[in-house]
């Protein structure tokens, strides 16, 4: 389901600058999830974004009304949370600002659950969702997603653990109080900071994240 399973094997003993403490430097892009892969129909595919909207309805996209919107491309690297790191990672697809201007939220929404095929999810704080290199991904690295790393649509959040960045992206639910996701509510941190090593909910301080 959803995001990277925290667990991706294949380390370096080499590692640049900037991975983040804890880290280990890994080459290429290990494939690990939770779950099946998805088959994509595209005739029954649609993004939703719902909840507490500023209208106060639901907005949905078309996987080809969705592709049309405009573009960005994000440089950035991929964090799992029990260590790799892999890094220039090319992203392209449709800035998360954008969707939040087709479909505002509320003044008083503090996060977001970005919700996946077989109900994964993946809370964020609306600062999270709102950073300028967070975005919808179509392609990496100058393809389109393979189905194994997330097509049709993948969330990217670089600067947090890759937990955050769930495949196979459906919906995007605006919430007024923060909610756990799925690894979240199975012993991972609420926020997932990569230079916090936030890895663990017993890591958490108060007014990280909600009761357990």
């Amino acid at each position: 389901m959803g995001g990277d399973h925290p667990g991706a094997p294949g380390s370096t003993p080499t590692a640049p600058r900037r991975v983040p403490p804890g880290q280990r430097h890994v080459h290429g892009w290990p494939v690990s999830h939770y779950g099946p892969v998805p088959r994509f129909r595209p005739e029954r595919w649609n993004l939703r974004v719902f909840g507490a909207t500023a209208g106060g309805d639901e907005r949905t996209w078309s996987f080809e009304e969705f592709t049309a919107l405009p573009h960005t491309t994000v440089v950035a690297d991929l964090h799992c949370a029990t260590g790799p790191t892999s890094t220039d990672h090319e992203w392209f697809g449709i800035a998360a600002t954008t969707v939040l201007d087709l479909a505002p939220p509320s003044p008083d929404v503090t996060h977001v659950m970005a919700w996946a095929e077989y109900g994964y999810a993946a809370n964020l704080r609306l600062r999270d969702f709102t950073a300028p290199e967070t975005l919808l991904a179509t392609h990496h690295n100058g393809e389109l997603l393979t189905a194994e790393h997330g097509f049709p649509l993948r969330l990217v959040v670089p600067h947090l653990y890759g937990y955050k960045s769930p495949k196979w992206l459906r919906g995007i639910e605006y919430l007024t109080e923060d909610r756990r996701g799925f690894w979240e509510a199975r012993g991972y941190h609420n926020v997932g900071d990569p230079w916090k090593e936030q890895r663990y909910s017993h890591q958490e301080r108060e007014g990280e994240g909600p009761a357990l």
